[in-house]
C-alpha cells in the first residue's frame, strides 16, 4: 500500500506570487499603455486618412486618391500610396508618443553627489572619506567631512 503523499497547498502562495509579479513588472501600466496606444492609433489614422493624405493626393500624379497611385514594372503592380499612408501614420504616432513621453515622464532630479578628491599617487578620483585608493591601493589619510 503506497504511503499517502501530502498535497501542498500552494494556491494562496501562487496567487500572492502572481499578484506580486503583476505589480512588480508593471503589467497593469503596460496594459493601460496598450489600450491608450490603440485609441491614439485610431485618432492618428483618421487624421492621416481624412486630412493629410487627401492633401498628398491633390499634388500626386493621380489626383483621385493616393491609394490609386500605382507603378507597374513588368507584371508586378506596386502601390506606393498605401505604403506612404502607413509610413506617415507611423511617423505621426511616433511623434505623438515621443511628445507625450516628454510631457509626462520627467527625469529624476540628481541626488547629492559624493564628495571626491584626487589620489596623490595615481591622480584618479576617489571618495573623500577613503583611506586607500581603489585604483593603485595606496594608503591615503582620510579627510574629515563636515
Amino acid at each position: 500500500m503506497p504511503l499517502p503523499v501530502p498535497i501542498p497547498v500552494r494556491a494562496v502562495s501562487v496567487w500572492t506570487e502572481f499578484r506580486a509579479f503583476l505589480i512588480k513588472q508593471n503589467v497593469l501600466a503596460l496594459a493601460i499603455g496598450v489600450v491608450i496606444g490603440a485609441a491614439l492609433n485610431d485618432v492618428v489614422k483618421s487624421l492621416v486618412d481624412g486630412i493629410i493624405m487627401p492633401a498628398v493626393a491633390a499634388v500626386s500624379p493621380d489626383p483621385r486618391t493616393y491609394e490609386a497611385m500605382t507603378w507597374t514594372a513588368g507584371g508586378a503592380v506596386f502601390k506606393p500610396g498605401i505604403v506612404l499612408g502607413a509610413l506617415l501614420n507611423f511617423l505621426i504616432v511616433g511623434f505623438v508618443a515621443w511628445r507625450l513621453t516628454k510631457g509626462f515622464i520627467k527625469p529624476e532630479a540628481p541626488g547629492p553627489t559624493a564628495a571626491t578628491r584626487s589620489c596623490p599617487f595615481c591622480f584618479t578620483s576617489i571618495d573623500a572619506r577613503a583611506s586607500r585608493c581603489q585604483h593603485c591601493t595606496s594608503e591615503i589619510a582620510p579627510i574629515a567631512l563636515p
